[in-house]
Order: C-alpha cells, then sequence, then structure tokens
C-alpha cells in the first residue's frame, strides 16, 4: 500500500465521494479498491435507507384502515421506493383476471382502465405464475404475450421499462404490483427483491383492511338488524296498546299503514272488509292467502303482499299491504308482526261478540220460555241491551242444514237486535213491522255468507214479550211448513203462505181441520193397527200411480188397491177429486207438521 492509503482512507471515512477519492494522487490498484470501498459503501447505505423506508412504509400501512387509502399508499410508496415515473396495482377478479385498481403517476385513462387476462402481458403472467418478472423494454420483450388492448394502453402511457411483483396472501396472489419507466432500464436484483418485499408487506395491508371492511360492513349490517328489531318491538308494543285500549279494526289498520306507510285493508275470513287505510284491493286475493297460509308469512302479490291472520291453525281473516312492492326484510318481518296483533284484535272481538251474544241468548230463552213470569224485569234486561222490547219486531226462526246452530246464530245476530238458540232453533228478532221483508232479506244474505240455503220463517210485528213468545211460536210453524214443503232456503211469513198460512195462523184451528178432513182414516188405524194414512200419503206422492207406490210402500200392488177401496169406503168416493184431494193432501201435510 502506497503513501496515498491514509489519505484514502480518512476521505472514505469523511463520506468523500468518488469523483474526491479520484483526485488523490495514488497508484492504480490501491484507488480501485478505494473506489470499490466506495461503492460498497454506497450500497449498504442506500439498502439501509430502503430497508427504513420499506418499514416506515410497512407502519404507515399498518395504521390506515381504508381499503382505498392502503391502496394508494401502496402505490405511492412503491414509486418513491423504487424512483420510477409510473407505479401501479392491479388485483385479481373473479373471472381469472386482473384489473387496474390504482395508479400513480399515470395520465393515460386507457391505461387506467386496463384489464389482463391470466398470462396476457407482463402483470398477467406475474398473477398466472406467483412470480416476478421484469424488464428494461417491454414493447419489443417477447417473453411476454403482447396483445392489442394491453400494447395500445402502455403504448399510451409511453412506458418502457416495466417491473412487477405478486402480491401472494399464502399460496394465493390477489394481485400484482408494478414500477415502470417511460425510459430503458434495468431493475436490479436488489431493486426486485426490494419491490417484492414491499409488496408482501402491501399483501398483508390490502388483506387487513378488506377484514376491517367486512367487519365493519357485518357491524353496519349488525347496527341495522338491531334497529329493525326495535323499531319492529316498538310498532308492536304500540299496536298492542291500541288494541289492549280498546281501539277497532280500521284505527289499527291506521296506525299499520303509517308504520310501514302504504295502504292497509283488514279482511275476516269470510272476506268480508273490517277496515281499511288508504287504497288496496276490494276483494282479497284468494291465491296468495292461500300460499301465506300454508308458509306463515307474508307473501307478494303483484305488487301488493299479503299475510294470513292466523290464530294456530284456524284462520281468521287477512291483511293486506299495498304501495310497497319493494318490501326490505325488516318491514316485511313488521308486517308480520302486524297480522299477529290483528289476530290479537280479532279473538277479543270475538270473545266480546261471544259474551254478548250468551247474554243476548239467555234473554231469547227467557223471553220465550216464561213471558208473563215477569215482563217488566225482561223489558230491563232488554234496555240493558239497547233493545227496545215494547217496540215492534219481527221474530224469526231460521234453519241451516250442515251449519251449526251456534254458527247460524253469530251470523244472523249481526241482521237484528237479539239472537239466540232456543228449542234447538235459532230465533231473530229484527226492530221492523215487515217480517216478511225481513225474512227473504236475512235468508238471502245468510245463504250467501254460509254457502249452504238457509230457511227462515217469519212471524209478526209483535211488541212486549207475550207478543214476541206468540210471534215466535208461528214463525217456528212457518218455518216447518217452508221445510216440508221442500222449500229449503226460502222464506216465508204466514201472509206469504197463503191458505196454509190462515192455517197456520193463531186464528185457525189446525186439529180441528186435521180431524174434520182425515179423521176416519186415522180412527180405523189407531183401532186396527193398519196403515191406511201411509198408503194415502204415498198415493198422493206418487201421483196417484199404484205401482210407484207399491214401491214405496214395500207391499203387493193388490194390497195398495185394496187399501184404497178401504180408504174410499171411509172418505166417500169422490175423495180423489181435485177439490178433495188438495184438502187431504193438505191436512196430510198439517197432520206431519204437528208431529
Amino acid at each position: 500500500m502506497t503513501d496515498s492509503a491514509p489519505r484514502l482512507l480518512e476521505l472514505l471515512a469523511a463520506g468523500a465521494s468518488s469523483d474526491e477519492l479520484a483526485r488523490v494522487p495514488a497508484d492504480s490498484a490501491t484507488l480501485r479498491l478505494a473506489m470499490s470501498i466506495r461503492r460498497t459503501l454506497d450500497a449498504r447505505s442506500r439498502r439501509e435507507a430502503e430497508l427504513a423506508a420499506l418499514f416506515d412504509t410497512a407502519s404507515d400501512l399498518a395504521r390506515l384502515r381504508d381499503l382505498d387509502a392502503v391502496l394508494r399508499s401502496i402505490v405511492r410508496r412503491a414509486r418513491m421506493l423504487l424512483r420510477v415515473d409510473v407505479s401501479y396495482l392491479s388485483l385479481n377478479d373473479a373471472d381469472g383476471g386482473t384489473y387496474m385498481r390504482v395508479t400513480d403517476g399515470s395520465a393515460s385513462a386507457l391505461f387506467q382502465q386496463l384489464r389482463l387476462g391470466l398470462g396476457e402481458g407482463l402483470g398477467g403472467l406475474v398473477a398466472q405464475t406467483a412470480r416476478p418478472y421484469a424488464t428494461a423494454n417491454y414493447p419489443v420483450d417477447d417473453r411476454f404475450e403482447h396483445t392489442g388492448p394491453i400494447d395500445r394502453a402502455v403504448t399510451d402511457e409511453g412506458l418502457i421499462a416495466i417491473l412487477g411483483v405478486p402480491l401472494s396472501l399464502g399460496e394465493q396472489v390477489i394481485g400484482v404490483l408494478y414500477a415502470s419507466d417511460r425510459r430503458r432500464r434495468t431493475f436490479s436484483p436488489e431493486e426486485v427483491a426490494l419491490l417484492s418485499s414491499f409488496a408482501d408487506h402491501a399483501a398483508i395491508a390490502i388483506d387487513n383492511a378488506r377484514a376491517l371492511a367486512e367487519l365493519g360492513d357485518a357491524n353496519a349490517m349488525i347496527k341495522a338488524h338491531n334497529e329493525a328489531m326495535a323499531r319492529a318491538q316498538e310498532a308492536h308494543d304500540r299496536l298492542t296498546q291500541l288494541v289492549l285500549g280498546g281501539a277497532d279494526v280500521p284505527g289499527v289498520a291506521a296506525a299499520v299503514a303509517a308504520v310501514l306507510d302504504g295502504g292497509i285493508v283488514v279482511h275476516d275470513a269470510d272476506g268480508a272488509e273490517l277496515g281499511r287505510a288508504g287504497s288496496g284491493p276490494q276483494r282479497r286475493p284468494a291465491a296468495a292467502l292461500a300460499a301465506s297460509r300454508a308458509a306463515g308469512r307474508a307473501v307478494a302479490d303483484g305488487d301488493s303482499w299479503v299475510c294470513a291472520v292466523l290464530a294456530g291453525p284456524e284462520l281468521l281473516g287477512s291483511i293486506t299491504l299495498t304501495g310497497r312492492p319493494d318490501l326490505a326484510d325488516a318491514d316485511r318481518r313488521l308486517f308480520e308482526r302486524a297480522s299477529v296483533v290483528t289476530a290479537l284484535l280479532l279473538l277479543l272481538r270475538r270473545s266480546a261478540a261471544e259474551a254478548e251474544d250468551r247474554v243476548r241468548g239467555e234473554l231469547v230463552a227467557d223471553l220465550l220460555t216464561a213471558p208473563g213470569r215477569d215482563p217488566a224485569a225482561l223489558l230491563n234486561r232488554g234496555r240493558r241491551l239497547g233493545v227496545d222490547l215494547a217496540a215492534p219486531h219481527a221474530v224469526l226462526a231460521l234453519h241451516a242444514e250442515g251449519v251449526s246452530r251456534t254458527r247460524l246464530a253469530s251470523a244472523a245476530a249481526r241482521r237484528g237486535v237479539l239472537a239466540g238458540v232456543f228449542a234447538e232453533q235459532v230465533v231473530l228478532l229484527v226492530a221492523t213491522a215487515s217480517p216478511g221483508a225481513s225474512a227473504r232479506t236475512a235468508a238471502a244474505e245468510l245463504t250467501t255468507l254460509l254457502g249452504c240455503p238457509v230457511t227462515v220463517g217469519a212471524a209478526g210485528p209483535a211488541s212486549g214479550p207475550g207478543e214476541i213468545a206468540a210471534a215466535h211460536a208461528e214463525a217456528a210453524r212457518c218455518l216447518r211448513a217452508l221445510l216440508v214443503l221442500g222449500r229449503a232456503g226460502h222464506a216465508a211469513a204466514p201472509a206469504d203462505l197463503g191458505f196454509v198460512g190462515l192455517v197456520l195462523g193463531d186464528t185457525a184451528d189446525v186439529p180441528t181441520f186435521v180431524r174434520a178432513t182425515l179423521g176416519p182414516v186415522l180412527d180405523y188405524d189407531a183401532a186396527r193397527g193398519t196403515q191406511l194414512l201411509r198408503t194415502l200419503r204415498a198415493y198422493f206422492a206418487c201421483a196417484g200411480n199404484l205401482s210407484r207406490a207399491k214401491d214405496e210402500l214395500h207391499v203387493h200392488v193388490n194390497t195398495v188397491a185394496q187399501r184404497l177401496e178401504r180408504i174410499s169406503s171411509l172418505l166417500g168416493a169422490d175423495w180423489q177429486a181435485p177439490e178433495r184431494a188438495l184438502e187431504l193432501q193438505l191436512a196430510l201435510r198439517l197432520h206431519q207438521l204437528a208431529g
């Protein structure tokens, strides 16, 4: 080593540049050694600076929470670390490609919207192989699959040298980080390693930001769900308080409509409208109601929603929401809660109605059982129920096949002032002076409502307990007459039945009429145990046809002929004449009615 060596060492220790070292007189070997030491020291300083910058970058990324902010910070730091013109980042998508997500230093809109398929261009190859790639001159580098869109975008941006490294999480590549220059440049292994290290930190930061975003979304969803539950609970409590406070169906419908910001229509189990708020269908949608009842939840019906109102398996009615075709899950659950509250209201209404029906039914029974026992007490009981029994009333007796008397009485109660069951027969009092017209109206409405023929006998008008009881007896006879005459589903008062009505009226002596017409036959059967009366009835029922009559009686035709001869001897030869035949048939009917 020459005498210049100490001087060179002093300069190196002071951080002198290569130019300063070159001005020291020294032999070539010593100077080359000093220059080599300078380059080594510069490389170590640069490496220390890069590592410090990498550490600072990782710390900065760890503090960021927003994904977009993380991505922007990554590309900006990459550009600073490698001192390049442009840095950018692409993320892989579900279709197997990688698309440009963030750029820094880019001026080309075409480049910023670029998408690469796997294996296409430098970035597509990095995304496919999970290995870093670098090129000093991308436009002429045939190692990469050049495509028209990629080459046009790269040319538009003016990029020449490109370095791309994978953003990896374990074995999964989530994207590519790039550093590029608009001039030829060979990226050193140290620069590739530096960008790769930075990409590892960046991938973790991206994953953390995504996890935080997902956690934020989950928290927002939970918060929205809790708010919806609280809103639903508040609405449920408010509606329940309305019901328990005595609100009617229209009031509850208005409250539900206000909560859901739509129209509400409530129907009962038979489809009758109970209340509405806002616009809505006049008829309930039967198919949607059946679907809702089967599913136990609200179902869409075009632009409306329908929910069955249930008490266990029993259908109490339905509630329809209009004006909300796109109903969110939270509002749908609120709508379903409204149906539960509506069920509570309808059950309370039914319980109250049943209790009132029992009270009214008891008054009907007492009124018809012993009208003379304490008329003043009966009148007072009526007044407490809002019924003036001293005013004129039509008394109706009702019968329906296939429907319980309780249901028939409940349905009839809405069409009169007092209804109940007496002597296994439904009785209805209507405040009118026209029993016939009232009976026909009741029969028609109840037949439609119950879906089966409802027969109604009527009498009156009657005022006071005694007259009402007498009118009921007359109405019951009219009802029996209609049923015996085969006129189920019809209605009549005594005046509507013509001669039969006169016979059934209070002024007619029915037993005397029957006795005078059929007496000999009745006496003969009673004395000898024969069946002449039955034979006479079968003969008229078969229109005088002996063959059909013998089949009806299950005897030989000669037996029928012999019995008719005996009847002729008892009633006279003219018993088959039209007038006598009519009287006989009428007497037979009345005898049957009288039991």
